[in-house]
């Protein structure tokens, strides 16, 4: 099971739940205490209110709509389908489950217990089916469980999640409210549905584990004998709970049979270089690098040529090196590629210009002009709350950044002279959301891609975004590409640059050589 959840703890609330409903159904079979007496009394005032209020009639009823039975089946395939898509089967599987199941049971308990709706001398909206447990507070209550859980496992952002827990929440409180204020349920009903939907969540969760299956060393032998030492550099300020994190890989990593991980942390003055090179003295076989880009790129700069494999964990805002090697987002996924994967070979970029020392690298990208920009601009604060959407809100606010007039060359070409917002040098292909920027880039090719981009006007950046989601190869002013072993760009005025999303400072400067197949890198199977 995910160390974010207990099995027990998800057993001691799916009992809980059972039990709620085991008083209400009792209540309700006995009338011991009135509950049909309690029920109308509680909910005369709701649904008289509502009879009333013709405008808040027809939100009730859009809300009742856009939680039925087929609308809540269409929600569960897509999210199920998005997360086959993102590799992430087993949450796809316990997501169709536990909705299943919730849908089946509270069918079955309707035909079952036969509870009548209850009835109003100025009825606002009527139903002739069953009413006890509440189809729509089960299905949205598990709704609400299944986004609960999903977001606890996959998204890593604190802030991003608390908001996600909060708008599950929010609706279905909304939807229980909805049945009663239309008066077409009894709020025991209500109740009743919500404890059958946490119960299908909380006993699913007991019952199948929805985060990624770590797989075993023994289904993945190499015949190239390898060092079992494993070193871990991490960002501790990317990791919400550390602890947390630190015993998931030891775990996972006594399951691959390696040793137990030797842990080194960076630092602000620090980013990774010199715990990457101890942990290569001391022998490591595998080097797992738990950060953002830039603590990426740092660990694996200082790693290549050594032979010793870097495992990404991606824990940042941009994750772009990790994305365009298809290392899934999700910690734990992540760490388990990291330890069970296949090294690939992939190219580092040297860097030189203007103000950068001798011994500078990317992995990603490197840029100069509107791209840097925007990552300077972007706020810290916003990025740790909602990641990469604060390059969106920098952008926007960047997107006029002025064109400037820049030399290039490639290989040992000739200079050539152009006009650009920006400039950027790739050793991948993709952007943020799969954007193609620069679609013929592999990072094991031994060459560099390279980007012009010139929009005159603000319209300029409509038609240029679709050549790019196109995946047009036309070149012209607006989009220029190129490619080469070597690449030289000079400004004519100092510019802002960055590499691989980390500021550098302006300069007039970048000189980008690709070095072929220099790094070891653990991908997915």
């Amino acid at each position: 099971m995910s160390n974010r959840f207990s099995r027990t703890r998800m057993l001691g609330a799916a009992g809980a739940f059972l039990l709620l409903f085991v008083v209400l159904l009792v209540l309700y079979k006995t009338d011991v205490r009135g509950l049909d007496a309690v029920d109308g009394s509680l909910e005369s005032g709701p649904q008289g209110w509502t009879y009333r209020t013709v405008a808040a009639q027809h939100v009730l009823i859009a809300v009742e709509v856009a939680f039925g039975t087929l609308p809540m089946s269409l929600y569960t395939l897509v999210t199920a389908g998005l997360l086959a898509l993102r590799r992430h089967v087993r949450a796809a599987c316990w997501t169709v489950g536990v909705m299943l199941l919730a849908s089946l049971t509270t069918w079955y308990l309707k035909g079952v217990l036969h509870r009548h709706r209850p009835v109003w001398p100025d009825p606002v909206h009527t139903l002739s089916s069953y009413s006890f447990p509440s189809g729509h507070a089960t299905g949205i209550a598990a709704a609400a469980g299944v986004v609960i859980v999903l977001a606890r496992l996959l998204v890593r952002r604190r802030g991003a999640r608390r908001l996600l827990y909060v708008v599950a929440l929010g609706l279905a409180l909304l939807v229980g409210a909805d049945r009663v204020f239309l008066g077409v349920h009894n709020p025991s009903d209500v109740v009743a549905g919500f404890a059958v939907g946490g119960f299908w969540t909380t006993l699913g969760i007991a019952a199948y584990d929805p985060a990624p299956r770590t797989r075993r060393r023994s289904a993945l032998r190499t015949p190239v004998p390898t060092s079992r030492q494993l070193a871990v550099v991490l960002n501790p300020v990317k990791v919400d709970d550390a602890a947390a994190f630190r015993a998931m890989v030891e775990r996972a990593a006594a399951e691959a049979g390696w040793s137990p991980p030797t842990w080194y942390e960076t630092t602000v003055e620090d980013p990774g270089r010199s715990m990457a090179e101890r942990a290569a003295i001391a022998g490591a076989g595998l080097v797992l690098v738990c950060g953002g880009d830039g603590t990426v790129r740092t660990v694996c700069a200082e790693l290549a040529g050594t032979g010793v494999a870097v495992g990404v964990v991606p824990a940042g805002t941009g994750n772009l090196l990790a994305r365009n090697l298809g290392i899934p987002l999700f910690l734990q996924a992540a760490v388990d590629v990291a330890l069970n994967g296949q090294d690939r070979a992939i190219d580092l970029v040297r860097v030189s210009g203007d103000g950068l020392g001798d011994d500078e690298h990317f992995m990603v990208m490197a840029g100069m002009g509107f791209d840097a920009a925007v990552m300077e601009g972007a706020n810290e604060l916003i990025k740790a709350r909602v990641g990469w959407l604060a390059y969106v809100v920098s952008g926007v606010r960047n997107i006029m950044f002025p064109a400037w007039r820049v030399d290039l060359r490639i290989d040992e070409g000739e200079w050539t002279r152009h006009r650009a917002r920006t400039v950027l040098i790739g050793n991948v292909g993709y952007l943020q959301a799969g954007m193609p920027l620069l679609p013929d880039a592999a990072i094991d090719d031994g060459v560099l891609d390279v980007v012009i981009l010139h929009p005159r006007r603000f319209l300029s950046w409509i038609p240029l975004a679709v050549r790019v989601l196109r995946k047009d190869s036309r070149t012209d002013d607006l989009l220029n590409r190129m490619t080469g072993r070597t690449v030289s760009v000079r400004a004519h005025a100092d510019t802002p640059r960055q590499l691989d999303g980390d500021p550098i400072g302006p300069g007039r400067e970048l000189r980008a050589e690709c070095v072929h197949g220099k790094l070891l890198v653990r991908v997915p199977r």
